[in-house]
């Protein structure tokens, strides 16, 4: 039985074996995500702030798109650079959205 090879000892039927769980601590770590829009290039800033407090963000960038297609891409530009310094990613996830994750999320393609 697997029991046998993880405890070192048999079980026998109504047996149980009780786990000592004090040791353990609750997990600490919790990752958030984010939804936010760039409708400014002063935007980038906030978003960065997310991301340097290793939340995963999901950003609207149609209004600044359709507004200032250069501006869009100064800010897209200034978001890319701070993500690869930090070891994170930004995608493109349709016309209108990009993702960002921190170093400690991955995006799979």
């Amino acid at each position: 039985m697997v029991f046998d090879k993880i405890f070192g000892q048999k079980l026998g039927k109504g047996e149980y074996i009780e786990l000592d769980t004090s040791g353990e601590e609750e997990a600490s770590g919790h990752m958030q995500i984010k939804i936010d829009k760039m409708e400014d290039f002063i935007d980038s800033d906030r978003i960065l702030k997310a991301i340097r407090a290793n939340a995963i963000v999901l950003v609207k960038i149609k209004t600044l798109r359709e507004r200032d297609l250069s501006e869009l891409k100064r800010a897209i530009d200034k978001l890319r650079k701070t993500c690869l310094a930090m070891n994170g990613n930004i995608v493109g996830i349709d016309e209108d959205y990009i993702m960002l994750t921190p170093k400690n999320a991955q995006i799979l393609k």
